[in-house]
């Protein structure tokens, strides 16, 4: 068994406004604000899939994804996180553990981070112990604070 082990982080930031659908881990939250993006704006899934490419060297998540194209506008990050999850098993690793951090002052996350790594373990085929995620707010500072915005941290450890 190979000792190749490689880390990897994302970091992602999005606007919040009102009206628009909150996704975030793949699940739908509801709350009067939403992230706007490209796709659907699922900053826990963007940040993971940035970690995953950054361990492995293949670039970032708009280099795969680009919001340029249009296959991609309103598409599931989902399906942008399973595309990212085939080129962790092409190049033969696997990951051991991932670790998000949210960043978000409303609404509070709390009762929905069981949903967010129940569906995150299903999609990448890892145990809900392998994803840590966690949200805290900027105690009302910038714009996370001023709820203008949702920003997220990710590192993830894979191996060979």
């Amino acid at each position: 068994m190979s000792n190749n082990f490689r880390i990897g982080h994302g970091y992602d930031v999005h606007k919040l406004e009102k009206g628009e659908r909150f996704i975030i881990g793949g699940i739908e939250i509801d709350h009067y604000k939403g992230a706007v993006g490209h796709s659907d704006a699922d900053v826990v899934i963007h940040v993971i899939c940035d970690a995953l490419l950054g361990a492995l060297s293949l670039g970032d998540i708009g280099s795969h994804f680009p919001d340029t194209d249009n296959k991609y506008k309103n598409i599931d990050s989902k399906i942008l996180l399973e595309k990212v999850l085939a080129l962790v098993n092409d190049n033969k690793f696997i990951i051991s553990n991932i670790d998000v951090t949210i960043l978000l002052q409303e609404p509070k996350l709390r009762n929905h981070i069981d949903s967010m790594r129940d569906n995150l373990s299903k999609i990448l085929n890892i145990e809900v112990s392998q994803i840590s995620i966690k949200a805290t707010t900027t105690e009302g500072l910038g714009f996370v604070g001023r709820e203008e915005g949702i920003a997220a941290h990710c590192v993830c450890l894979v191996k060979q």
